[in-house]
């Protein structure tokens, strides 16, 4: 797959990054020999780790073989002691597993995921699918985050909102983590979805506008980060402290139903109530406090 960065998504690049990344120590190898120039496994050590040739893995991580057996794709990623997100990745890469098929432009939420949503009155939700595009949400996922309902619908994607809106650099304080599991998230739909030309545009818009985005893109991390906390810095309801997980839509394995959660008896869970009362009066939300309506002051 060829994406708008200028950087083909090859087995032999996420090879060449994962080797450059293993330290030889937490493999279990001697730092003996000749010097080393850069950290990271030599193409040598990781192909007796794998019980190739050597010739067989250079051919391989050139681009001159693109096809690996099983078993030498397991031996590999043991070898490096890939995580299971980053064995599947290898695997689609290398032809293994088949791209999943683009069903249809059209990603739209049925009723009873609709409703799932707008029965979490107390907790922000909104519903995920491929490339990260946001198909639905509940009204407090729209206090918590934008109106998405005003937002054109090619910009409803949450990676586009978190490297191209400036909004959400300022929302979030651990920006740096969360914009970067973003772009290992994407990098997965990159192998999975290969022949998604929405996908591709999306990448290459945001290589093309985002120094960030470039930098991470090019470390080769995939990841499918399914919970976690974050940290958030809300210009309505101040300093939130969250947990979130991804839960996957049995119906449709592409779609996940994100939920946020505050720590009962916490100050996070009294923002969020101030919060729903704000959301409950404003049919539309212009991301603009109410003059008449503010959340005292308190810590997280």
């Amino acid at each position: 797959m060829q994406d708008n960065t200028g950087i083909k998504l090859t087995l032999g690049d996420f090879l060449k990054a994962k080797r450059a990344a293993t330290p030889p120590e937490s493999v279990g190898l001697p730092l003996l020999g000749r010097p080393r120039r850069v950290p990271g496994l030599r193409r040598e050590e990781l192909a007796q780790l794998a019980g190739v040739s050597v010739d067989y893995y250079i051919r391989l991580e050139q681009g001159r073989m693109t096809h690996a057996s099983t078993t030498v794709l397991n031996a590999l990623a043991q070898a490096l002691r890939l995580s299971e997100h980053e064995r599947s990745y290898l695997f689609s890469l290398a032809g293994a597993a088949e791209p999943r098929a683009v069903r249809s432009s059209s990603q739209a939420v049925d009723a009873q995921t609709q409703r799932l949503l707008d029965s979490l009155v107390d907790t922000p939700a909104i519903v995920l699918g491929r490339r990260l595009d946001v198909l639905a949400w509940n009204a407090l996922g729209t206090a918590l985050f934008i109106d998405f309902a005003a937002l054109r619908p090619e910009d409803r994607n949450f990676a586009r909102l978190i490297f191209l809106e400036p909004r959400f650099r300022e929302l979030y304080m651990d920006w740096e983590e969360i914009a970067s599991g973003f772009v290992a998230m994407l990098r997965m739909d990159a192998a999975r979805y290969s022949d998604d030309p929405q996908l591709v545009s999306l990448i290459g818009e945001l290589a093309i506008h985002d120094a960030d985005f470039r930098r991470w893109w090019a470390n080769h991390k995939v990841e499918a980060i399914t919970s976690g906390r974050k940290r958030i810095n809300h210009p309505i309801a101040g300093p939130l402290h969250l947990d979130w997980q991804a839960l996957q839509v049995a119906s449709n394995p592409d779609q996940t139903v994100v939920i946020h959660t505050a720590v009962p008896d916490s100050p996070t869970l009294e923002a969020f109530q101030f919060l729903t009362a704000w959301a409950d009066r404003h049919a539309t939300l212009t991301q603009q406090p109410d003059p008449e309506l503010r959340l005292p002051s308190s810590t997280t």
